[in-house]
């Protein structure tokens, strides 16, 4: 299974970013989606995941800005980062569970900084 991601950038506090991440691969059973970060000097948290059956969970500090998001034809999973703040800035990382493995992208960079 490999896992694509894109949408990282720098954008200005306040800005948005898209986040994309598409699994390929002999994909037999997906559990969960999502994105995790992890910022320099700290542990890597979650941000956001999204099982097959659309249920969600944020991580606290993202609450209400961020929503994620899953085409299921398309194996491919979103996420809209709204009112972006420097304590986003991180390198972002996908995660797929799925047959009981834990699978990760190779991340993207999101620097919020004016």
């Amino acid at each position: 299974v490999q896992l694509q991601a894109s949408g990282g950038g720098l954008v200005q506090p306040g800005g948005s970013l898209r986040l994309s991440c598409a699994a390929s691969g002999s994909i037999y059973s997906i559990s969960s989606m999502g994105w995790y970060r992890q910022a320099p000097g700290k542990q890597r948290e979650l941000v956001a995941q999204i099982t097959g059956g659309g249920k969600t969970d944020y991580g606290d500090s993202v609450k209400g800005r961020f929503t994620i998001s899953r085409d299921n034809a398309k194996n491919t999973v979103y996420l809209q980062m709204n009112n972006l703040k420097p304590e986003d800035t991180a390198v972002y990382y996908c995660r797929l569970n799925g047959g009981g493995m834990d699978y990760w992208g190779k991340g993207t960079q999101v620097t919020v900084s004016s």
